[in-house]
């Protein structure tokens, strides 16, 4: 893997993680076009430390409120938000994984993005914000989050569309969604280095990988604030348009065997 290529890849995790339209899906389809099915885990792993870079830096405010108050409300509210995705990967992570190498579904995966996204657009407004979420709000966005385990259903799209069907205003859910990727990126980096340590590693260099998680991180952090201000004012539609188009041409290259 060169390192254009690994640059490239790395603009793909960082704006795809965090806006709503799937950044496993969008990785599925850039090493695929480059040739590098093969490229894997050790390279998703890092692409996911520049994302989850990029967040804590974002959040450092809210992190070093947690540190001061391990057992506030944040810190529950986050861990109350963390514990469907839990869960899901704990008892079905073998079958996703099977479900995301092949890549069979992935189309369908966008398209179920693209209809959340525009259901949760037409809701009506609500107000509230970070500090009337409830438990009861967090534990519905994560059981969202929790969805998004198959490889074209976005995280973030899943998470701020439940946040506005539970009446946050566009802005806090948008917040909250991003603030709940922390402890759903570092989980999965946990578990990636697992697998890691009790399987092979694949060759890439050293300056691939850092040009991959240096993207990643510079990207994802535009990604995350952008799209805070985007959504004060504009509608996910767009989002949802640009996943069905995406999810129908890759059903309709399956279907004629070119993809």
């Amino acid at each position: 893997m060169s390192k254009l290529e690994a640059f490239i890849l790395g603009i793909i995790q960082g704006l795809t993680e965090f806006l709503p339209i799937s950044s496993t899906g969008h990785l599925y389809l850039g090493r695929h076009l480059f040739g590098l099915d093969e490229a894997g885990l050790f390279l998703d792993t890092m692409l996911h430390i520049g994302t989850l870079l990029a967040v804590l830096v974002v959040y450092k405010n809210e992190l070093l409120q947690i540190v001061k108050k391990p057992f506030g409300k944040l810190s529950i509210l986050l861990i109350v938000g963390t514990i469907p995705a839990v869960i899901v990967g704990l008892l079905l992570s073998d079958m996703f994984d099977s479900i995301s190498k092949s890549g069979v579904t992935i189309g369908w995966e966008f398209l179920f993005t693209g209809f959340i996204l525009w259901i949760a657009d037409g809701v009506k407004k609500g107000a509230k914000k970070m500090e009337s979420i409830t438990y009861g709000d967090a534990l519905f966005i994560g059981t969202f989050q929790a969805a998004a385990i198959f490889p074209a259903v976005s995280r973030s799209g899943l998470t701020i569309a439940a946040g506005l069907f539970r009446k946050l205003d566009r802005e806090t859910a948008a917040y909250f969604s991003f603030l709940l990727s922390i402890p759903a990126i570092a989980g999965g980096i946990v578990m990636q280095f697992g697998e890691l340590m009790s399987g092979h590693t694949e060759a890439i260099t050293l300056g691939s990988m850092l040009m991959a998680t240096l993207s990643s991180a510079l990207f994802g952090y535009a990604a995350v604030v952008w799209m805070i201000n985007f959504l004060k004012r504009k509608s996910l539609k767009i989002f949802a348009v640009y996943v069905w188009i995406l999810g129908f041409t890759i059903i309709l290259l399956q279907m004629t065997g070119i993809f």
